[in-house]
């Protein structure tokens, strides 16, 4: 029986590798985009325009942004759930608000009592090889406080030993 559930979660690392990005190019129409990718997963309102979140992947490892300009007509399209959105966060600034704006709907959300913390976690792909979660930890007034990275838990094959 193990094995069942190892192949399965192999069946479903792997397929995280195969996940492309959107169809969409800069200049299609609001439009064009939720005709081809479906209603978005959340919509934020920029100062230059919306933008619309598409989680892609097993479990939200991969969230692509769609950035509009004013006309509604595509500026960008990004994957989130990267080293350089992550690194983007700024620490003792950001808000919950800038959070989500730069990597989505977490995956997770849980407390650590002990400093108040409110905590958003976000599964992604290390090196794009391993399974892992990023922790964004914000005060009681919404602030980033601290980010730590370590491995998603999910699949961690030691859990299916039972």
């Amino acid at each position: 029986m193990r094995h069942v559930w190892k192949t399965g979660l192999a069946v479903l690392a792997l397929s995280a590798c195969a996940t492309p990005a959107p169809p969409v190019t800069p200049g299609q129409t609001e439009q064009a985009v939720v005709a081809q990718l479906g209603r978005p997963s959340a919509t934020y309102q920029l100062a230059d325009g919306p933008e619309f979140e598409y989680n892609r992947g097993p479990l939200a490892q991969q969230a692509w942004m769609v950035r509009f300009d004013r006309s509604g007509r595509v500026l960008s399209a990004r994957q989130v759930r990267s080293p350089e959105a992550f690194n983007s966060i700024r620490i003792g600034e950001a808000r919950k608000k800038d959070v989500l704006e730069t990597l989505g709907q977490p995956s997770e959300t849980t407390r650590v009592f002990l400093n108040d913390y409110e905590v958003w976690s976000y599964r992604y792909k290390e090196n794009d090889v391993w399974n892992s979660m990023m922790h964004v930890f914000f005060d009681h007034d919404g602030r980033v406080r601290m980010m730590q990275s370590g491995p998603d838990r999910l699949y961690d094959e030691r859990r299916l030993d039972f």
